[in-house]
């Protein structure tokens, strides 16, 4: 469900969407090691590495991408809760990344529209925007509930633009999972690939500096 701290956003006609996992929230490597944790409590033995490249998709297209295709699929429903149950239980290790705060306030400050574009469960959701405390600066916010196709997909992405009523061509996307960044293009808007997700800039980030954070 698309979540508001403002019912209207007035006088914002351009906006920014941030991803949180990776990009926000220091999350990126402590989901990959829960996704290693849920494959092998299945009998998967996946390389972290493999699921590392794939963080930023949503759970069920990252199952999908990183298993056999003759495997027993039934099973996949418990993968993912045995990931949301791993994930879940270091909620209270999870930190913002530097300047990530300072980043979002300066962004309204400036007059932009500030969404959450995130695919993560609701609960998984809650928690990062905790660990950010940084409501005050930030209009809108999805979640898994909101798309009908997880990243690469844009539904995500449309689903947090129309949230701060801004015209998709006026929104900006920041990301750390070049898979959650693929979508910008085709909306015909600008991206900003943030490094501090653990993805290089030869592996498919373009890195910046900007407002602080690690971007």
């Amino acid at each position: 469900m698309i979540t508001q701290s403002h019912a209207l956003v007035r006088g914002r006609e351009r906006g920014v969407l941030f991803d949180v996992d990776g990009t926000l929230v220091d999350s990126a490597y402590i989901h990959t090691l829960a996704w290693w944790q849920a494959f092998r409590q299945h009998q998967h033995d996946v390389p972290m590495a493999a699921i590392h490249r794939c963080v930023g998709m949503g759970g069920a297209r990252l199952v999908d991408t990183l298993l056999p295709a003759g495997r027993d699929r039934e099973a996949d429903d418990d993968i993912l809760a045995s990931h949301a149950a791993v994930f879940a239980q270091s909620w209270p290790s999870l930190r913002p990344l530097d300047g990530a705060k300072e980043l979002l306030a300066q962004c309204h400050a400036g007059g932009l529209a500030v969404a959450l574009a995130s695919s993560a469960r609701t609960q998984d959701l809650a928690a990062n925007r905790r660990t950010l405390g940084a409501d005050s600066f930030i209009h809108a916010a999805t979640s898994a509930d909101d798309a009908k196709a997880s990243k690469p997909a844009p539904d995500i992405r449309v689903a947090a633009t129309q949230a701060v009523c801004v015209a998709a061509a006026d929104a900006g996307d920041v990301g750390a999972a070049v898979r959650g960044l693929q979508a910008a293009p085709a909306l015909g808007r600008p991206a900003i690939d943030a490094t501090c997700g653990g993805t290089s800039a030869a592996g498919g980030g373009r890195g910046r500096r900007l407002g602080g954070a690690c971007l």
